[in-house]
This record gives C-alpha cells, sequence and structure tokens, in this order.
C-alpha cells in the first residue's frame, strides 16, 4: 500500500514543542520510512544477523520499532516483543523461555542483559539502538520503497514471538506467521472501513505496525508504554486536534481518562472516525462518555486476545441504541455483548472444562443462550505456544474433520438468538459456591453502577465449588471509604443492589481498596486471582448487618 503513495507521511515522532506550543514532530515521508528499514537491514546482515534468528527487540517507541521490526522481516528474523512494565522477575523468565540468539536494544536493556547472563546465556550478538525515538540510520541517498524491502515471506513461516499481558497466569510466547500477520491486515481494514491516506495515533506501540500495510500515517503518542496509567490526556487530545487524527486503539482505562478530560474542558474530537478500545470490557458508561466526545465517529470495542484478534466487534450504536441496545442489559447481569463473530472467524461455545481437549469430538457444544467456554477458529488464529508444549495442549483444539485450530480464549459466554457473542468473564476467575458458577461480568457492571464505585471485582474465598462470595470495591474516592463506620454504611447500600437479581443475592461480604492491581499493557485488566489472596490473607471485610 505504501509503495503507491511513497510521498506521503509515514511517521511522525514528537521531538519537542513548537514556538506556538505545539507538537514538533519528526516526520518521514513512507519513501523515507522505507530507507529506514533499508538501512537497519543493512546493519543487521553486516553484524550477523542470519534468517530465522531470533531478535530479542528492547527499543524505544517510534522511529526504532517500525523501522527494525520491518528490517527484521524483511530479514526473515522473528523479533521477540516482551512488554517492558510486566516485571522484572516474569520479564527475565519470557527472556530465558523464548532463547534470542540476538539482542536489539536501547543501552539499559544491553546493561540488563549483562548483569542477567543467566536468562541472557543464549544471546551471541548484542546490537545498539538509540534511546532516542528519533534516532535515523539513512542518508538521504538511499530511496526505496517498503514493498521492496519486503522478502516474500511464505505464509507459514514464524514471523515473530509476541507475549501476552500474563493477567490471569504467567506470560506466554505467542507464535505468528507470516500468513496470520497478513490475515489481520486485511479483516482490521475491512471491519473498519479503514482507508489509505487515514491518520492514526495508536495508544498500543505494537498496533503502529499494521499501519504501513493500512497505508495510514502513524503518530506516535506522548505516551509511556510502560506506565500507561499516567499518561496525561491533554497531550493525546492536543495530538488529535493538530494532526487531524481519524482513528486511534486504546485500552477504557486510557480513553476514559481523555474523555473525561473533554467533559470537563468542553472539547469535542471531530476529525475522529473511529476508536478502537480494548484490553478490557468496555463500561456501559464509557460508551455513553465517548458519544458527545465523537461528534462524527464512533467507538468501537474488538474482542479477541494476543492468540487471536480480532475475534468479533461491537460499535456504539448497537451498544447505545434506545431500543434493544446492549447496556442496559449488561447493568442487570446478562454480561458484556462484544457483537458478531467476523465472517472468517468460527466461534463456538463449549461445556465449561478445565481438562485438555485434542480433538473438538472431545468437546460438547452448547445451545444459544448456555454460558460456557469461547473456541474460535479462523485466519487470525495462532496455533502454539513458543516452547511451551503443555500450554499448547491445553489452549488448542484440533479438528479432525477440517484441519482447523480452535483456540480457547479462556473466557466464559454465549452466543443470543441473534448471533452476537456475549463476554461472561475470564474462566480462571470464575467463583463457585456450591450452587453453580457465577462470572465477573455478570456481577460487578451492577455493583458498579453505584456512584461511589470507580470499579469491583468478584472474588471467591475458598476452595472452587465451596467458596465464600465477595466482591472488592475500588471506590471513587480514595478518601470515601476509610473508616469502619463509613465501610459498613458502604456495604449496607451494596447489599441492596445485589438483592436485586437472583443470581447476585447470596453476595453479603464486602471489601474495599484504594487501587486495584491491574495490567501493565492495557492498565485495564483486572488481577481478580491476586484480589481473592489479599482477601483471603486476613483483610478487613465488611456484611451488611449493621451490628457486625
Amino acid at each position: 500500500m505504501a509503495a503507491s503513495q511513497p510521498l506521503t507521511a509515514a511517521l511522525k515522532v514528537p521531538r519537542g514543542r513548537t514556538r506556538d506550543g505545539g507538537i514538533d514532530y519528526l516526520t518521514l515521508s513512507f519513501a523515507e520510512l522505507a530507507a529506514e528499514v533499508g538501512a537497519w537491514r543493512t546493519e543487521l546482515t553486516s553484524r550477523g544477523v542470519r534468517p530465522g534468528d531470533r531478535v530479542l527487540v528492547m527499543v524505544r517507541p517510534g522511529l526504532p520499532l517500525i523501522a527494525a521490526a520491518f528490517a527484521l522481516f524483511a530479514h526473515g528474523a522473528v523479533p521477540v516483543v516482551i512488554d517492558p512494565g510486566m516485571g522484572l522477575k516474569s520479564f527475565l523468565s519470557c527472556v530465558e523461555r523464548s532463547g534470542p540468539r540476538v539482542l536489539l536494544g536501547i543501552p539499559m536493556a544491553r546493561l540488563v542483559s549483562r548483569v542477567y547472563r543467566r536468562a541472557f546465556r543464549t544471546v551471541e550478538l548484542r546490537i545498539p539502538a538509540s534511546s532516542s525515538p528519533t534516532d535515523r540510520r539513512a542518508s538521504n541517498s538511499q530511496p526505496s520503497t517498503l514493498n521492496s524491502q519486503l522478502a516474500a515471506n511464505s505464509p507459514d513461516e514464524l514471523a515473530a514471538i509476541l507475549f501476552t499481558s500474563g493477567s490471569t497466569g504467567a506470560p506466554k510466547g505467542v507464535c505468528y506467521t507470516h500468513g496470520m500477520f497478513d490475515a489481520q491486515v486485511e479483516l482490521i481494514r475491512t471491519t473498519y472501513d479503514i482507508r489509505p491516506g487515514e491518520i492514526d495515533l495508536p495508544l498500543l506501540p505494537l498496533f503502529a505496525l499494521f499501519n504501513p500495510a493500512l497505508g495510514m500515517t502513524t503518530i506516535v503518542p506522548e505516551i509511556d508504554p510502560s506506565r500507561p496509567a499516567t499518561v496525561d490526556p491533554e497531550k493525546i487530545i492536543r495530538a488529535i486536534l493538530q494532526e487531524n487524527i481519524t482513528s486511534s486503539f486504546g485500552s477504557p482505562t486510557l480513553w476514559r481518562k481523555i474523555a473525561v478530560h473533554c467533559h470537563e474542558n468542553h472539547i469535542a474530537l471531530p476529525t475522529m472516525r473511529r476508536v478502537l478500545c480494548a484490553g478490557a470490557p468496555v463500561p456501559p458508561d464509557l460508551w455513553d462518555l465517548m458519544t458527545p466526545v465523537l461528534p462524527h465517529g464512533q467507538l468501537h470495542s474488538p474482542y479477541g486476545a494476543t492468540e487471536a484478534l480480532p475475534v468479533s466487534t461491537i460499535s456504539a450504536a448497537e451498544v447505545m441504541a434506545h431500543h434493544g441496545g446492549t447496556a442496559v442489559a449488561t447493568q442487570h447481569g446478562a454480561g458484556t455483548c462484544v457483537g458478531r463473530p467476523l465472517p472468517a472467524n468460527d466461534v463456538r461455545i463449549i461445556a465449561l472444562t478445565d481438562a485438555h481437549l485434542a480433538s473438538l469430538a472431545d468437546t460438547r457444544e452448547l445451545p444459544r443462550g448456555q454460558i460456557g467456554e469461547i473456541i474460535v477458529a479462523g485466519p487470525t488464529v495462532t496455533h502454539t505456544y513458543d516452547a511451551l508444549s503443555e500450554s499448547t495442549a491445553a489452549g488448542k483444539i484440533h479438528d479432525p474433520a477440517t484441519g482447523a485450530i480452535f483456540h480457547r480464549m479462556g473466557d466464559a459466554g454465549y452466543l443470543d438468538a441473534d448471533g452476537r457473542l456475549w463476554f461472561c468473564g475470564r474462566k480462571a476467575e470464575r467463583v463457585d459456591n456450591g450452587d453453580g458458577p457465577l462470572f465477573t461480568e455478570q456481577v460487578e457492571p451492577i455493583f458498579n453502577t453505584h456512584a461511589d464505585v470507580r470499579r469491583s471485582a468478584l472474588v471467591g474465598l475458598g476452595k472452587l465449588g465451596h467458596q465464600r462470595l465477595a466482591v472488592v470495591i475500588e471506590p471513587t474516592s480514595p478518601q470515601f471509604a476509610t473508616s469502619s463506620a463509613d465501610c459498613r454504611r458502604f456495604a449496607r447500600e451494596l447489599r441492596e443492589i445485589a438483592k436485586r437479581f437472583p443470581h447476585t443475592a447470596g453476595i453479603k461480604l464486602f471489601y474495599f481498596r484504594d487501587k486495584f492491581p491491574v495490567d501493565v499493557r492495557h492498565n485495564a485488566k483486572i488481577h481478580r486471582l491476586t484480589l481473592a489472596r489479599w482477601a483471603a490473607d486476613g483483610a478487613t471485610g465488611y456484611e451488611s448487618d449493621p451490628k457486625r
């Protein structure tokens, strides 16, 4: 796509402020970006990187990440990408398991590799990258096109290893082939009607890698990817208004901050055609908040995972419809509707089990309306985890009739009468007191309707099947529930909400915590198993009985 518009801006990286207070960008055309890719590829070759080598990429978002990644693809090497903020222990474990031969990294990354030699013991080459997100390597005499840089890789060749966020377990390396990436690009293009010449502000750095193939200009946001919750919404809004952004991807947590800032300052974003919001379910009130912010656009929520993306999608029009909108159903305990499965995907609901399922013949498919585990097959569904045969066996199901591989999403959900997919929660986070499983997304949105609840988390205390049900509350203000009297009063109000619905009527125990533990990648996935351990280890819980 970029070959047809070589002089169009491909990438803009912030490097300071102009005299009038605007954002000053380093701007590269598609031809100049292709030259950077060529320069990187030349360096990789000269330093001894071979096709098939695993290359741990530890560079800054912006020009180094995009140019180096495409150079590795062109060279036939395999980028290994690990979240920088997942914690040192998890990070080192991921490095050790992935076994990279090459480290492509900034000075701090290379220092870490020297200090923690055991985790990096497979590394033979250390290739330096600048800490500057605007570092250029190409001379002006290196005209090229991205298409000419990218070799004709086989669709079945390993293209990259991308690690999951590890929100309900240890992070795992997901093996992507070139064919899967190509299918993702096409699915994203057609699903969201993305057209060449659009301008994207990806709040997750990896999503910038789709843009050259989509013919979109990438505006690198002023955000620390290792600490996304610290984003300054004013900087994001300034970039959107200054650069006439048409599209963006980010988590519900980030877009809530942006939407609140827009409301408080009476700002609308008229150039935006779409916002893709994912990483956790989009709460009903965020759909409402975003509507006036996007006067000429819509909020969309794609559903998927690192192993399969996108699976389905839903738009604000369907969530907020006056008659039959899904937001009201969510607040009444139906779960979160994540839309209709995309045409390329085969989505099924099977009976819940923690057992391995080698063959589709070992599963029991459930009828519409019944909650089970979501599984999906399709062109963007990955087939294996890296160096984790047990996880691959646990997470994949083979269809002997077609040869297709189904991925077990690890999520509970159901298909409704209209064929829409509803997400009910992570299978690993279900709770059960003996009356049957209870799922987070059928419980938490009910309590989130309380004006003083920022978010809530359903947890179970004890062994599955014999658990005591509890809900942990993060108040809107950390000072809200500071005294025992405040907490008891709050618990009584929450208990009254619980009694409105049969499936929550048994919840009588409430905990209060200033801040929830969440994933680093999206700052949106709640670590409920961590909260359950915290509650079980002696945290003070409050029941609605005022005599206690």
